[in-house]
């Protein structure tokens, strides 16, 4: 395509459609991926899935006081709050690329935003 000719919306319309097959695929992906975070020292840890499902959390019978319940609770929403900020991480690296094919410059032959 040369500057100053209209686009080929065939061609734009096929990128799309690539486009959306692989933002989908990479959401699949993320959705079922699993990702850790701890708290205090690697004391207690939780994993989520992508989704944002937690799916496991561990805590290490050092930290089990029952005259302290409320540091337990600080380190399991630590854990749990760690473990979501790497799913948001994961979720950023796998649809950067997407997102910043969608935004940006947009479509090739389409102005930008």
């Amino acid at each position: 395509m040369q500057p100053g000719e209209p686009p080929d919306m065939q061609q734009l319309f096929a990128q799309a459609q690539q486009m959306q097959q692989a933002l989908l695929a990479a959401q699949a992906e993320i959705a079922v991926t699993e990702v850790s975070g701890e708290a205090g020292g690697g004391l207690v840890r939780a994993t989520v899935k992508g989704s944002g499902e937690l799916v496991a959390l561990t805590i290490d019978p050092k930290v089990v006081d029952p005259d302290d319940v409320e540091t337990l609770q600080d380190l399991v929403i630590g854990a749990v709050n760690a473990a979501g900020g790497n799913a948001q991480r994961l979720a950023s690296e796998k649809m950067g690329p997407l997102a910043g094919a969608l935004g940006g410059s947009g479509l090739p032959g389409l102005p930008g935003r």
